[in-house]
């Protein structure tokens, strides 16, 4: 059945594909799928941003074309390269065949010779489903290439000099992601469709770890849901996300623990915290306080 009928059919195919969300996701994925736009996630680092591009190509039985955003990133890395060494093997051949140099450069110019980067390649995707195009850390990129990005996310065709305008045969699905280290201009916003990825509540993300580690025993899963909740509340530079809680808990499960305790804790802190800064505040602040460490380390009920 296909899984953009409805919101409700939506939301439990995600769940089928082991994604946990909430009804306001689901709807603006159910949107951004109808009405053709762009989907702009923001939010913390770990909450799940990136996964809503893998789980969407997997609900859509498409491909999964990613860029990964970082500084200093171009138009021709994103776009297009011509295959330089190609192109010269090719000029070597052509010259011992006698051809004139103009010839030669009509051959060398064309598709054949063309290295597709990420987005030319979501733009000349051919295949039954359009492909689903992952821009990810977009904040991470300079300005001169999110605005460059508006040209592509208006009409999905680029203009290659030595061959002409490429058009898209079928529009990708976008996904735009951003860990807001930066603000992102209006000008790209309009263009989609936005939410806000909190970190879960306690509920959702005890049912995410029992989704995505079914071995685990219900009474760690709890814990652990609790404790990464109670763990949130402290002042760290970077509060753990999601995809730490799930490290976490497969580390325990290897370890063979059944239980949070005190030495567990200790031992795998580092599946937890990943800056010097916030592994002090924990040891100093947070674990020799007994009431913070008795509070972290509580049974929940109700799990």
């Amino acid at each position: 059945m296909d899984p953009f009928t409805s919101i409700d059919e939506l939301l439990r195919a995600l769940e089928e594909e082991r994604y946990i969300t909430d009804r306001p996701l689901a709807t603006v994925l159910y949107l951004a799928y109808h009405l053709k736009k762009a989907l702009f996630l923001e939010g913390e680092p770990g909450v799940g941003k990136t996964e809503v591009a893998v789980v969407l190509s997997q609900l859509m039985r498409t491909r999964l074309i990613r860029l990964q955003c970082y500084e200093g990133l171009d138009v021709h890395t994103a776009l297009y390269e011509w295959n330089y060494p190609k192109q010269l093997l090719r000029i070597r051949m052509e010259e011992q065949s006698g051809r004139s140099p103009e010839e030669i450069g009509q051959l060398l110019y064309t598709e054949p010779y063309l290295i597709k980067r990420p987005l030319l390649e979501a733009i000349l995707s051919s295949g039954q489903s359009p492909p689903v195009l992952l821009i990810d850390e977009l904040d991470r990129a300079d300005e001169e290439f999110e605005a460059f990005l508006l040209e592509i996310l208006s009409d999905f065709q680029v203009s290659i000099p030595e061959i002409g305008t490429l058009k898209a045969i079928q529009r990708p699905m976008v996904v735009i992601t951003s860990n807001r280290t930066r603000d992102i201009h209006d000008a790209l916003k309009r263009r989609c469709l936005y939410h806000w990825i909190e970190h879960p509540d306690f509920q959702k993300e005890l049912r995410i770890i029992r989704a995505r580690i079914p071995a685990i025993e219900d009474r760690l899963a709890a814990q652990v849901a609790h404790f990464m909740q109670a763990l949130r509340k402290e002042d760290l530079l970077k509060r753990p996300g999601i995809s730490e809680t799930l490290d976490w808990a497969e580390a325990l499960l290897r370890l063979h623990r059944t239980v949070l305790d005190e030495q567990t804790v200790q031992e795998t802190m580092g599946c937890i915290l990943k800056y010097r800064e916030d592994l002090q505040t924990f040891w100093e602040s947070i674990w020799n306080d007994p009431h913070k460490r008795a509070l972290l380390l509580e049974h929940p009920t109700g799990g």
